[in-house]
């Protein structure tokens, strides 16, 4: 299951205490959407991080505390934005619906 456990990734090994975790899932119809992207934007719309989804559909970021937008592109999908804020000590849980 790529680490994977039933509510989201695995935190194993993360010290959470002293991080800002922002991870989740990317899903269509209910099923995992692997091979699609999740960018992580700043407050100003910057780009500041990519990365692509595993084949269960799950990701994840480790951020500065604040806002931040997650755009989601997958094929056969438009673009998806989603704001979240990190703290930390915090894990953001996103599931993206395309």
């Amino acid at each position: 299951m790529c680490g994977a456990v039933e509510g989201g990734l695995s935190l194993a090994g993360v010290n959470v205490a002293k991080e800002a975790v922002i991870q989740g899932q990317v899903v269509r119809d209910g099923a995992p959407v692997g091979n699609a992207y999740v960018r992580l934007l700043d407050k100003s719309g910057e780009f500041t991080a990519e990365v692509p989804t595993s084949a269960s559909g799950h990701f994840r970021f480790f951020a500065g505390e604040g806002e931040w937008t997650l755009r989601t592109l997958a094929p056969r999908a438009d673009a998806v934005d989603r704001k979240v804020y990190a703290a930390v000590g915090n894990v953001a849980e996103v599931t993206i619906t395309l």
